[in-house]
């Protein structure tokens, strides 16, 4: 079981910037992915960014360029660093993990931080 606590969210003017932070309850070496999901109003949840095996990392198009994920080791802690915030933006962020063990997946979330960019 790993349970991820969020921190971070809030309102900020478009152009601004937030930082995300998910503390994990275990090792993030022991966890095979970490990331960040996102869900709008009358919207699907869609993957923000990840990270894989502790080194690779995958990004929305949305995103590219503006955010950064990253993952302090020692603190299990993964962080989003959110840059040039858009309205479009706005949604509730969510933390996941995903540990595969024995080809079994089991997924882990967050609570939800919301992020509200105003125009």
């Amino acid at each position: 079981q790993v349970q991820l606590v969020e921190s971070g969210g809030g309102l900020v003017q478009a152009g601004g910037s937030l930082r995300l932070s998910c503390a994990a309850s275990a090792s993030i070496f022991s966890i095979n992915a970490m990331g960040w999901y996102r869900q709008a109003p009358g919207k699907q949840r869609e993957l923000v960014a990840a990270i894989i095996s502790g080194s690779s990392t995958n990004y929305a198009d949305s995103v590219k360029g503006r955010f950064t994920i990253s993952a302090d080791n020692f603190k299990n802690t993964v962080h989003l660093q959110m840059n040039s915030l858009k309205p479009e933006d706005t949604a509730v962020y969510y933390c996941h993990a995903r540990k595969i063990v024995a080809l079994n997946e089991y997924d882990y979330w967050g609570q939800g931080t919301q992020v509200t960019v105003s125009s």
